[in-house]
């Protein structure tokens, strides 16, 4: 299952290969913002704590969603 994956990445154009590393940093970066919005209590916002964790979800389930539609997008292209 991982060679498949390898093949098919070694497959992709320097620029989808570029995208696709950049487009899994900002998944890593949003979910980092997120979990530290969950789970870190010195952060002090002006938010109460209800507020915090709709909002640190959020921005976990918005990183995950945009990634997703990220590769489905640079698989379209790659089947062009």
């Amino acid at each position: 299952m991982i060679s498949k994956i390898i093949d098919n990445f070694k497959k992709k154009s320097l620029k989808g290969r570029f995208l696709l590393v950049i487009s899994l940093l900002n998944f890593i970066a949003f979910c980092i913002l997120g979990s530290l919005l969950l789970f870190w209590d010195k952060l002090k916002l002006n938010l109460p704590n209800n507020m915090q964790l709709i909002v640190g979800c959020s921005i976990l389930l918005f990183g995950l969603l945009r990634f997703i539609t990220q590769v489905k997008r640079l698989n379209a292209l790659d089947d062009e």
